[in-house]
């Protein structure tokens, strides 16, 4: 008996029969009968048979049920299917090589049925190194492929996003701006200081930052005293003050500040310190003390983005961190401000619009990414390098979803250009004198 095929897989094999990808002229099982497929099924991701409500013409009778699929008809009893009532009601046993007796349900075996080039494109795909398994072939897949499938990409990782702060939501009793605080302060964090900004959110009631927002000094005390930065002596007279502050707040709300080991500093520009996205934090909530609601009502981006260009407190004009003086500072730049609106206004809108059943939120969502520019980033760098860059931050944003949750994971037969290259179909056309690469 020969060795199973490591690269070929049964999800392949789900695939196939899926979508009937397999030669159905004068199909019949291996006993001789007649076989019509009416219809696959539906194909089950839990416990139990591959497919479920299937309807299959046999010599001459219609049977409905389920189907299940195996590399081996020998897998049947490997897996131990003939002991578990789950499988009671399969009416067909697929398998791509036929190897053992088989009297549970007819057998329908693929092995010769299956196009060869769907077998050595599925190979090549398993066995790439390349940036992106299909990387010989992106050169010349055409546009109009990409554009539905970048969209559905989109989609995907917002809502990937948006259910993370639909969580919140639900934690909150429903506080938008709550919510809106806890998902602007991940935000301030990324890339290296995520987990961290998030933790400070967390350590913080939001009722009482609320109390404190019309006061600029305070919330500063309140944000870099649980964030661990207040511990020790320092020269300057602010952080002293700051330092008091807390210690009163601290002792009033009972609050117990994080470890200051969780802040990241090293191979970062200044503006990016903890230190310098705390103080800008804290005027942006100072500003806007109630920002998800302005968010709401602005419409168009640069009026929008404006409420994110903060200058902080005098102190951080002419320094970095604590008691280290500096000539002069920046607050946030235009990049940070779109990769807040990109990771965390986009995603907040979304779900906005969808858990209120308001689809402007959900456009206005959109726009803004298609308005803004794309991010740049090594895998974005990868992507252009294959000739396939990013016109915006939608298209960004879906490459990256691609890259992530399909590329990496050679996620192929659920993805719309892996799928269709499979397929054999023709989404590409080959320059005169061009062979195909993968042959």
């Amino acid at each position: 008996m020969s060795t199973v095929n490591p690269l070929f897989s049964e999800e392949l094999l789900q695939h196939i029969w899926q979508f009937r990808l397999f030669n159905q002229q004068n199909l019949a099982t291996v006993n001789g009968e007649p076989l019509y497929v009416v219809h696959p099924g539906e194909l089950n991701r839990h416990a139990g048979p591959d497919f479920t409500g299937a309807r299959l013409r046999i010599g001459g009778m219609e049977w409905a049920g389920n189907v299940e699929l195996h590399y081996r008809t020998s897998d049947w009893r490997r897996h131990g299917h003939h002991r578990n009532p789950r499988y009671d009601n399969v009416v067909l046993h697929v398998v791509f090589e036929h190897d053992a007796p088989f009297h549970t349900a007819p057998c329908l075996e693929l092995q010769h049925r299956i196009p060869k080039l769907m077998l050595k494109r599925y190979r090549a795909l398993k066995e790439s190194a390349a940036f992106v398994p299909c990387a010989p072939l992106l050169h010349r897949v055409n546009e109009d492929a990409w554009g539905p499938w970048k969209a559905r990409l989109l989609h995907e990782r917002l809502q990937r996003k948006a259910n993370v702060l639909r969580g919140w939501l639900e934690q909150s009793r429903c506080n938008w701006e709550e919510v809106c605080f806890r998902a602007v302060a991940q935000g301030f964090g990324m890339p290296v200081n995520t987990a961290a900004f998030l933790e400070l959110s967390f350590s913080l009631p939001f009722m009482v930052l609320a109390r404190q927002r019309s006061c600029l000094p305070r919330l500063e005390a309140l944000l870099f005293g649980q964030s661990g930065m207040l511990g020790g002596a320092f020269a300057d007279a602010y952080p002293q003050e700051l330092q008091r502050e807390y210690r009163f707040l601290q002792h009033k709300y009972r609050l117990e500040p994080m470890a200051a080991h969780s802040w990241q500093w090293l191979r970062m520009r200044p503006s990016s310190f903890p230190t310098m996205r705390i103080a800008c934090f804290a005027a942006l909530l100072h500003n806007s003390p109630h920002l998800f609601s302005r968010l709401l009502e602005t419409e168009r981006l640069p009026e929008a983005e404006s409420l994110f260009v903060v200058e902080p407190s005098a102190y951080w004009r002419h320094h970095y961190r604590f008691d280290i003086p500096a000539v002069r500072t920046n607050g946030l730049g235009k990049g940070t401000v779109q990769h807040l609106f990109i990771n965390t206004v986009a995603p907040l809108l979304h779900l906005y619009g969808d858990y209120m059943g308001l689809p402007q939120y959900k456009q206005r969502a959109l726009r803004f990414l298609q308005e803004l520019p794309a991010e740049n980033n090594r895998v974005l760098r990868g992507w252009a390098e294959e000739q396939v860059p990013a016109a915006n931050a939608a298209d960004s944003q879906a490459l990256l979803q691609l890259k992530q949750s399909y590329c990496d994971t050679k996620n192929c037969l659920n993805c719309a250009i892996g799928e269709r290259l499979l397929r054999g179909e023709e989404v590409w056309v080959c320059r005169e004198g061009e062979e195909d690469d993968w042959m």
